[in-house]
C-alpha cells in the first residue's frame, strides 16, 4: 500500500484502539510506542486520538512512553521530582507548573548544545567533571529563581531598598504581572483547547 504523503506543518494522526494497538494514519500502518518515541526525537508532531470517542489521548501516551523509558532504565526523573511533582496535583500553585515546566524545558532545550560543549570539554579536560558540575550549579540557580518569581510570597522575599517610590511600581512588580498576565492567557487557550477537543 502506497504511503499517504504527510501535509507540512499538520500533526500526524495517530489512533489508539481499544486491543491499544496504535495506527499511524499518514502511514497507515500500525506503530508502537517505541516508534512514537523515535518520532518525537526526530521533532515530528503528532496528535493520539482515541479510535472510538475521538478524544485527543496524546499527553497520556507520551506520559507512558516515559513510563516505559523509565522500566527500561533510561531513568531521567529523580525520585524527589516525582514526589514533588504528585504534591503539586491540587495545590493551589497546580495552574502555574504546566506553563513553568515548559518554559523550563524550552530554556534547557536552547541551552542543549552548550551544555553537550560543556559535557565534552568536561570529559576531555577533567574526569572529576568540575565543569558539569558548575553547569548544573547554574541551571539549579535559574531554576531557583524561576521558582521564587511564581511564589515570591513563599520565598520570604522582601523588598530591597532603592525600591520604586510610593505610588510607582517596582519593574520587578511590573514584570510579575506581564508574567500573571501571560500565564492566565495561557490557561484560557488551555482550557479553550480542552472544551474543544
Amino acid at each position: 500500500m502506497a504511503e499517504k504523503p504527510e501535509r507540512a506543518g499538520e500533526p500526524v494522526i495517530i489512533k489508539k484502539y481499544a486491543n491499544r494497538r496504535l495506527y499511524n494514519t499518514a502511514r497507515s500502518t500500525y506503530v508502537t510506542l517505541d516508534h512514537l518515541a523515535q518520532m518525537v526525537r526526530e521533532g515530528q508532531d503528532f496528535v493520539v486520538n482515541d479510535a472510538k470517542t475521538g478524544d485527543d489521548i496524546t499527553r497520556g501516551v507520551l506520559a507512558q512512553i516515559i513510563f516505559e523509558e523509565e522500566a527500561k532504565g533510561q531513568t531521567m526523573l529523580p525520585a524527589n521530582f516525582l514526589r514533588q511533582l504528585i504534591r503539586l496535583y491540587g495545590d493551589t500553585l497546580q495552574g502555574f507548573v504546566p506553563g513553568y515546566l515548559e518554559a523550563s524545558m524550552e530554556t534547557f532545550s536552547r541551552n542543549q548544545e552548550a551544555m553537550r560543549e560543556q559535557v565534552r570539554q568536561a570529559f576531555e579536560a577533567n574526569p572529576a567533571l568540575a565543569n558539569f558540575e558548575a553547569l548544573a550549579r547554574s541551571n539549579m540557580e535559574w531554576f531557583e529563581n524561576a521558582l521564587r518569581m511564581f511564589a515570591p510570597f513563599a520565598t520570604g522575599m522582601a523588598p530591597k531598598s532603592g525600591a520604586a517610590p510610593a505610588g510607582k511600581p517596582a519593574k520587578k512588580d511590573v514584570e510579575l504581572e506581564e508574567l500573571k498576565e501571560q500565564l492566565a492567557a495561557m490557561q484560557a487557550q488551555l482550557a479553550r483547547l480542552v472544551k474543544e477537543g
